[in-house]
């Protein structure tokens, strides 16, 4: 352990903004201060330092890239390797006594195409003994590392929003079609912006301890702390500092678990510095889903006297999936923020460069806070509820105590914006002093390349439909897995769903029982399995091929054939690929059919057809929504027929329906394609590998179901003695 003067000190000043133990965990005095605007001058001072350090490197970070080119030149001047994993294994190659510490999220398999593959067993991450690559998975279920942090000899340290990794390098230009801007794969990517702040002294020191602690949590041996090396600084001698003296906050966000109650330091500082605003707010983010925060500045909005707010985020990126949640989210809380924007105080933009193309935009990704040039915050965290409670983050902050200190932020404010604006820092000085008036001072630019363009608000009615609310896409705290289940599946649904369940399991091993003895009993001589697979290559060449399929689940739909049965025929007739899109498609129509159907037959005619099973349905229906109809097709209440007609009788929303149904159907579907291509193979081919594999295929399905039973008779178990949250 270091010593004390080395930990976050405690402060008794009434007037400062920070208070460790509430929205810090200490104060850290820094020698020296300095910001890194994008990758590039992040890369390379990155690289600059780790070269001189003469015992330690801690790297801890949400995604890490053995590959990632630090510097864009092919051949560096400094003699060492580019890319990231080979400079780290010379360093230690070069210097007996350095010790590398690399440590990564354990990523969720979603994130899985675009992270390095296998890194465990990448060279780069084992090729020496002294440079340790660790994966941390001790998180709560879907909660990850965010923590972006590197520790040179406890004696410098950088903190932001930078991973080294791939997609991350770029000048802070942005220039469009930059052939530097590239994967290690060579494929280009969209202009990148974020920051870093880099520190020294008993700051470093402490975020150092706050990396070992990181890896002891992760399960891993505790790196041993630096040994007191009295040599220069690993401050790279061309990097000038832009303040110095300074006492660094450290906030973080930690979730909670059985022994430790939850952290959420960042949480606080934000509240706090909003309430503390007198003249104007400005805001770097990825995200804006924060509901808390949010609320914050809509409160600050409503007041006829408060600060203006700047915000800055990102119009496009993260993907379709992110667009389609966490994008829909901040569109729901931007329409709120402007409704409280009585008095005109708000602003809210994106970066863009009129050199890129439609499809291409700045990926904003920096998570950047000033409040009136006297308090400046850059860390890991995004104004997204997960990072408030749920994620591992890490902020540092520092309020000004001199007039030095002051400019220092001021002039990084106003070097983002003038390069977000595509101005001079003389030309926006001069115009703010004119303007008294962040806002004004914007509107009076954005008439070249760089821009600032308004942010929209904007959401298609269906898809605010589809995207559920924030406590399941971005929640602030761990989901517990049983108040999740339960709410999607309340007691009269658990039950009656577990038995169809069964039953459906029980049909599935029957086909694949038959299909065996076909091959390896008397059986076989009543039935020819050869006869079959010709008729299966007569429809699938038939030219009505597609008319007959479609027929057939049509008439699934509202009851004459059973779904389970034809689906399997599908695939094995038409192969997994054309039987899946043909089963999924079929299923879709036939129940877009059967709401229909159930929409212009009288209600007395649907509650003789669904019988008893009617008010399961209509129960579970009624609470309406997206996630109604999912639920009855995830665990199925009634027959899938009776499912249409009864949501057609009670005038469940077409699009709620057939939305739900587009993804309640997939698991289900997906299991029994992989049922059906073996019992197709097995027709094929008696090979008794095939037999196996039918075999493997109908006990993997049984598992994944009798699990889900298991889960149903758990949560009525704990609904008895009262445990189940609401």
């Amino acid at each position: 352990m270091t010593d004390t003067k080395d930990k976050p000190r405690d402060t008794g000043d009434s007037s400062s903004l920070f208070r460790p133990g509430h929205n810090c965990s200490g104060l850290a005095r820094a020698r020296r201060v300095t910001f890194l605007i994008d990758g590039a001058d992040y890369f390379a001072a990155f690289r600059k330092a780790a070269a001189q350090a003469k015992s330690s490197i801690y790297i801890v970070g949400w995604d890490i890239h053995s590959s990632i080119p630090l510097v864009p030149e092919e051949d560096p001047e400094d003699g060492f390797p580019r890319d990231l994993g080979d400079f780290l294994n010379a360093l230690v190659k070069r210097n007996k006594d350095l010790e590398v510490h690399v440590l990564a999220w354990d990523f969720a398999m979603i994130y899985a195409l675009d992270r390095e593959f296998l890194p465990l067993y990448r060279p780069a991450w084992s090729s020496h003994r002294r440079v340790h690559f660790k994966l941390d998975a001790n998180h709560p279920t879907g909660g990850s590392h965010h923590q972006k942090i590197v520790v040179i000899d406890d004696a410098l340290a950088f903190v932001g929003g930078l991973d080294l990794t791939t997609k991350r390098w770029d000048t802070s230009e942005h220039r469009p079609d930059d052939p530097r801007r590239v994967t290690p794969q060579g494929e280009p990517y969209c202009p990148f912006h974020d920051l870093e702040m880099m520190v020294d002294g008993e700051a470093a020191a402490a975020l150092g301890e706050l990396v070992r602690e990181r890896w002891r949590k992760s399960g891993a041996k505790v790196p041993k702390p630096p040994r007191r090396v009295n040599s220069t600084s690993p401050w790279p001698s061309d990097i000038e500092h832009q303040a110095q003296e300074v006492d660094i906050a450290i906030a973080r966000t930690e979730p909670g678990d059985n022994q430790n109650a939850p952290v959420q330091e960042i949480k606080h500082l934000y509240l706090d510095a909003i309430a503390a605003a007198e003249r104007f707010i400005y805001i770097e983010n990825q995200y804006l889903t924060a509901t808390e925060i949010v609320e914050a500045l809509a409160d600050r909005l409503r007041r006829p006297k408060g600060p203006e707010i700047v915000i800055l985020s990102r119009a496009g990126g993260g993907g379709w999936m992110e667009q389609m949640t966490m994008g829909v989210l901040r569109a729901r809380l931007l329409k709120h923020l402007r409704a409280a924007d009585e008095h005109q105080r708000l602003g809210v933009f994106y970066p863009h460069h009129k050199g890129l193309n439609s499809k291409e935009k700045i990926d904003l990704h920096s998570k950047l806070m000033i409040v009136d040039d006297r308090v400046v915050r850059i860390g890991s965290a995004n104004l997204a509820n997960r990072s408030m409670g749920y994620d591992t983050e890490c902020d540092l902050a520092f309020e000004a105590q001199n007039d030095a200190q002051h400019n220092a932020i001021r002039t990084l404010r106003q070097r983002l914006l003038s390069e977000h604006l595509g101005t001079s820092i003389e030309e926006l000085d001069a115009e703010e002093t004119k303007q008294s008036s962040l806002l004004a001072t914007i509107a009076r630019f954005g008439t070249g390349e760089r821009t600032l363009e308004r942010l929209s608000d904007e959401i298609d009615e269906d898809v605010d439909d589809l995207v559920p609310e924030a406590d399941l896409i971005d929640p602030e705290e761990p989901i517990d897995p049983d108040r999740f289940a339960a709410q999607m599946m309340p007691p009269d649904h658990r039950r009656s769903g577990a038995s169809r369940l069964a039953l459906v399991a029980t049909f599935l091993i029957a086909v694949a029982a038959l299909v065996m003895l076909w091959r390896w009993s008397p059986l076989g001589g009543w039935f020819h399995l050869e006869k079959l697979a010709e008729a299966a290559e007569a429809i699938r060449a038939s030219g009505m091929a597609p008319l007959v399929v479609l027929g057939a689940y049509l008439g699934a739909a509202v009851g004459l054939i059973p779904v389970i049965l034809l689906v399997v025929l599908t695939i094995a007739i038409f192969g997994p690929l054309l039987g899946f899109a043909y089963a999924w498609s079929g299923l879709l129509l036939g129940a877009m059919l059967g709401l229909w159907v159930g929409r212009h037959l009288s209600r007395d005619l649907v509650r003789r057809v669904a019988g008893k099973r009617l008010n399961n349905v209509s129960r579970r229906l009624a609470q309406g929504g997206i996630r109604a109809i999912l639920a009855v097709r995830l665990i199925p209440v009634a027959a899938f027929p009776v499912v249409n007609l009864v949501a057609g009788a009670s005038r469940v929303r077409t699009r709620h329906f057939f939305l739900g149904t587009l993804m309640g159907t997939l698991p289900g579907l997906v299991a029994l394609t992989l049922i059906g291509d073996r019992i197709r193979a097995v027709v094929y081919d008696a090979d008794p590998w095939n037999v196996f594999l039918l075999g493997a295929a109908v006990l993997l399905v049984l598992g994944g179901t009798l699990g889900i039973l298991r889960i149903l008779k758990r949560l009525d178990l704990l609904e008895k003695k009262g445990g189940v949250p609401n």
